[in-house]
């Protein structure tokens, strides 16, 4: 059964190819949902799979690209209120 996550990854991850680099992280796990940029300067990712997908691109999820330097990543449940058809970087 598919669960349904948000991630709020902290640190320098914009400007950085942050979003990019989830979103191929994201579609080589076949997971859905969205990443997108946070005006506070964080990074947003609402994430739908199966658990062991989750843990997957959590666990990858503080690594980054290169440039990105994570200093913490907040996990909460997120309630599906819509069916994500596949993964996409919002703008």
């Amino acid at each position: 059964m598919n669960k349904a996550i948000k991630l709020t990854i902290h640190g320098k991850v914009q400007g950085v190819g942050y979003r990019r680099w989830f979103e191929q992280q994201a579609l080589a796990l076949e997971l859905k949902g969205y990443v997108k940029n946070l005006d506070s300067g964080e990074v947003e990712a609402v994430i739908v799979g199966t658990e062991n997908q989750l843990h997957a691109i959590i666990q990858r999820s503080y690594t980054g690209p290169s440039r990105a330097e994570i200093s913490k990543i907040i996990q909460s449940e997120f309630e599906q209120a819509a069916d994500f058809v596949t993964f996409q970087m919002l703008r």
